[in-house]
């Protein structure tokens, strides 16, 4: 079976090398910058194609490795060559399969094919892959003996894979943002935070990163009810007081939904434990 790669971004890359890695045999890469589809041959030993037809022709699996906006005119483009028995993939965490349309009537099999992984660095992030969750979606049974063979691969290169609907993509993406982009989101507001305690841009970084990242490893370690920590979870009102004093306008909000997550989780760590006075601060 060899794959091909329709895009040569940061995904591309890193899938690419990460199948190679695990012993997979790839044709290699088309993209609209040429120079793209050649550092990607080079990375992974494989060909890069100067036009759609030939990858097509010489590959059995294609992945659409390109912005969610490029995906169903890459399809449309495809339309044109024979897909008889070919599998597609796209790598959108949003996008369902469905944007394959019409692809029963080209006897080809669609699906989207989605790491969970922020995929960051397009010569280093394939090194991280093995520990991703991979997520298949299809939409017509008829796909579903190659969707077998799809989650197989993967399993066989040790990671895990689940298998969702087309109408639960969209919440499956979103929950992969509050994870990921959210978070970055939370840390540049604490980062700004401690920027008007005095410390400056780098430093605000670099303090928060051990609190950060042994927080994420706590959570690995012992899930997230355990690794819950802080005033809410102690039921400590009075602090929680004080901090919505000093916070105010967006910061004031983030703090109060938030806790209000914690405070579901502290429950169920602490069952025993009241935290009316918390909800009440938090209302």
């Amino acid at each position: 079976m060899k794959i091909g790669f329709i895009g040569a971004g940061k995904v591309g890359f890193s899938l690419g090398k990460y199948f190679v890695c695990n012993g997979k045999l790839l044709s290699g890469y088309y993209s609209r910058n040429i120079e793209s589809a050649k550092s990607a041959a080079e990375f992974t030993n494989s060909k890069y194609y100067q036009n759609l037809d030939e990858i097509v022709r010489e590959s059995d699996v294609l992945f659409l490795t390109v912005p969610d906006g490029q995906i169903e005119n890459i399809w449309k483009s495809l339309k044109q060559y024979s897909l008889t028995n070919k599998i597609i993939c796209h790598c959108s965490g949003a996008l369902p399969s469905t944007v394959f349309s019409g692809i029963e009537e080209h006897k080809a099999f669609g699906y989207s094919v989605h790491p969970l992984y922020a995929v960051c660095d397009k010569l280093q992030s394939y090194r991280d892959l093995s520990e991703s969750y991979f997520t298949i979606e299809y939409s017509a049974s008829q796909f579903a003996d190659k969707a077998k063979e799809l989650k197989q691969m993967f399993e066989a290169f040790g990671n895990k894979v689940i298998l969702i609907n087309a109408e639960q993509k969209v919440k499956y993406h979103a929950a992969a943002v509050f994870a990921s982009n959210l978070v970055t989101g939370l840390l540049y507001k604490a980062s700004t935070l401690l920027q008007e305690c005095g410390f400056d841009e780098d430093d605000s970084r670099e303090a928060l990163m051990p609190l950060f990242v042994g927080n994420c490893e706590n959570i690995k370690a012992s899930g997230m009810i355990e690794a819950l920590t802080g005033p809410v979870e102690r039921a400590d009102d009075a602090t929680v007081q004080k901090h919505l004093d000093a916070l105010s306008g967006e910061y004031q909000a983030i703090y109060k939904n938030l806790s209000r997550a914690l405070v579901d989780i502290a429950k169920v760590k602490n069952p025993d434990r009241d935290y009316s006075a918390v909800e009440e601060d938090l209302k």
